[in-house]
């Protein structure tokens, strides 16, 4: 091979190699400069990821491809990766308070730097092996992660459960990447798109198993079971983290598996995503009204939330796809901007975590208020927000696809998951509060901001997200 032709094999793994060579690098001037590092550490780690997704927009245009047909650059790896980045970029910008204050590591950084390397080897896999070895790349990270606060004993209790539940649902995935290869005689997805025939009880079973461990990241039900306890005993940047870029990564590989190495057999594998979507949702619906930890009700949030982004998976058409795709998009801003308030808010030095703190918000902090409360309706799906117009597209596309009862039980569960947003709300505008909170750090304000401003004005111009939605999902096909 020669020099050249290494160079172009190479050339779409571009900006995952700037960002793994980067936090190596990284990792030996924290080793080197001790804790006192951490600041600065955190700083060049955003500076990566800014790099790697800007690398990611220079590669030549069209679908990329290297690694023997393993490793894919294409408009729909293009689109997700740029979420995935924006996810941990602006997870390192909510975690500088934390960083400081709290947990004082360096690895902290390049931990979720090797952990988006993953995410991006996983969106962009077009065979088994690939899609595994992304997958544990991404979840390894986040194992360690979960437990960062090492003086925090809910930490290590949710990086302990996240392991095991994690390791259980790897081991299942890989025993259904097996069963695939298996019954088709090939890991490649387009090579088991030709070899997977209806009927083929080994195919479905390997499916089936598959699909565990993709459920259990994304939190979908009946796989949901680590979520709430992760999410509350996991440091509040860290939950912001699991819940807006893994999920991104996971959801991705998802719709590529299904859409790209199962088409022959789409009704098996859609009677399953119409099951646990309906199940995601009622759930997400109806376990959240009793939640007084605003963490926990923010879990069960994005268990609803995954499930109603299934309902245009569930399609398996080019629109569901782009609906997958806007619903993730919006729900990842929607997502950020809701952690930024909750780190954002501290009374004499200690966070917000009982929904009832939030009392009387409106008086004593009316902007931070007003954005919450705009996030808070964008996530219950409220028109002219942008968490309707999410909904929107999942929904047309499930009905243009003849799946009527999912998307009529998708809306009524939405309008039941509405009350206990609603219930913050009530008690942000409408209780006596409970005392003046701490000064806002300026990195919070702006997240903030910028994804109350976003989910607002999306009615006003959402051509762009929705045209490269489409062109993203398009490429699948």
């Amino acid at each position: 091979m020669t020099f050249e032709t290494a160079g172009y094999q190479l050339l779409p793994v571009l900006p995952e190699i700037v960002l793994a060579v980067g936090a190596m690098i990284l990792l030996m001037v924290g080793a080197w400069r001790g804790q006192e590092a951490r600041g600065a550490v955190t700083v060049l780690a955003i500076c990566l990821l800014v790099v790697a997704g800007i690398l990611e927009w220079t590669l030549p245009h069209g679908k990329l491809v290297t690694f023997g047909g393993s490793f894919i650059v294409d408009d729909y790896a293009r689109f997700l990766k740029t979420l995935a980045l924006i996810g941990s970029i602006v997870t390192l910008i909510l975690s500088r308070g934390f960083l400081a204050e709290q947990a004082k590591i360096f690895e902290y950084s390049i931990l979720v730097t090797l952990s988006t390397v993953g995410m991006m080897v996983l969106i962009s896999a077009t065979d088994l092996i690939m899609f595994y070895i992304g997958y544990e790349l991404m979840s390894l990270a986040l194992y360690v992660v979960a437990a960062s606060h090492r003086d925090n004993a809910k930490s290590t209790e949710a990086g302990l459960k996240y392991f095991v539940l994690g390791a259980l649902s790897s081991g299942m995935m890989l025993y259904g990447a097996s069963l695939i290869y298996g019954f088709t005689g090939t890991v490649s997805f387009a090579g088991i798109a030709a070899q997977a025939k209806i009927g083929s009880i080994g195919v479905l079973f390997g499916i089936v198993f598959l699909l565990v461990g993709l459920c259990f990241k994304i939190s979908i039900v009946p796989f949901h079971m680590w979520t709430p306890d992760v999410y509350e005993g996991a440091p509040t940047p860290v939950t912001a983290f699991f819940a807006s870029a893994p999920k991104v990564a996971a959801m991705a590989v998802l719709v590529r598996v299904l859409l790209t190495a199962f088409p022959g057999v789409t009704h098996d594998w859609q009677q399953i995503i119409v099951f646990v979507s309906i199940a995601s949702m009622a759930l997400g619906s109806f376990a959240a009204i009793g939640q007084t930890n605003i963490k926990r009700l923010m879990a069960y949030s994005s268990i609803g939330h995954m499930g109603f982004a299934l309902v245009g998976l569930a399609a398996g058409t080019v629109e569901g796809a782009q609906g997958v795709l806007v619903y993730i998009a919006i729900y990842v801003a929607m997502t950020l901007g809701s952690f930024a308030f909750i780190l954002a808010l501290k009374r004499k030095g200690q966070a917000f975590e009982q929904i009832s703190d939030f009392a009387g918000l409106s008086r004593t902090n009316p902007v931070l208020a007003f954005f919450f409360a705009m996030l808070l309706f964008s996530l219950a799906g409220i028109p002219p927000l942008a968490g309707f117009f999410a909904k929107f597209y999942v929904f047309v596309a499930a009905i243009k696809a003849g799946l009527f009862t999912l998307s009529v039980i998708g809306v009524l569960t939405s309008v039941i998951g509405a009350y206990y947003y609603l219930m913050i709300i009530k008690v942000m505008y409408f209780d006596q509060p409970a005392g003046r909170v701490d000064n806002v750090r300026v990195e919070l304000r702006t997240v903030l901001a910028v994804a109350g401003l976003f989910n607002i004005l999306f009615f006003v111009y959402p051509g762009p997200l929705v045209s490269a939605a489409t062109a993203a999902a398009k490429s699948l096909f």
